[in-house]
């Protein structure tokens, strides 16, 4: 339940910056610079973000195991949100979504997901190495 609990928290933190930003990237930097441009201007905080909310499960979770599942089921989190909620508020289907979807800003999201399933492993390996 530990495991749960913690990518639950996880996901709502990057889940909720995630929404911010777009809050601002769609209606102000959309416009002015395109999606792609907004979207690769958008990354960095996003992954910050991603480094900072990894640190609440990385020093609650004590094994690795359990850091590399708490990463994986918030990725699983995120997915289910966006493939559902989120596509349904736009009105898209999961194959316009791709579709859609500009090959560099899109390649750069899929790594993106990839570091925040990673990311409480990484975080609690860094704490770790700092201790020992």
């Amino acid at each position: 339940m530990t495991v749960m609990l913690a990518s639950g928290r996880y996901f709502a933190l990057v889940f909720a910056a995630g929404f911010a930003l777009a809050l601002i990237r769609i209606p102000l930097l959309v416009p002015a610079l395109g999606e792609r441009w907004a979207e690769l201007l958008e990354m960095p905080l996003m992954l910050l973000w991603i480094w900072w909310a990894a640190g609440q499960p990385a020093r609650r979770l004590a094994s690795v195991a359990q850091r590399l599942g708490c990463g994986a089921l918030a990725l699983v989190w995120l997915l289910l949100t966006e493939f559902t909620v989120v596509l349904w508020l736009r009105d898209m289907s999961l194959e316009s979504y791709f579709a859609s979807r500009d090959p560099l800003a899109g390649g750069v999201y899929a790594a993106s997901l990839v570091l925040l399933a990673l990311m409480p492993w990484w975080r609690g390996r860094s704490a770790a190495s700092a201790q020992g």
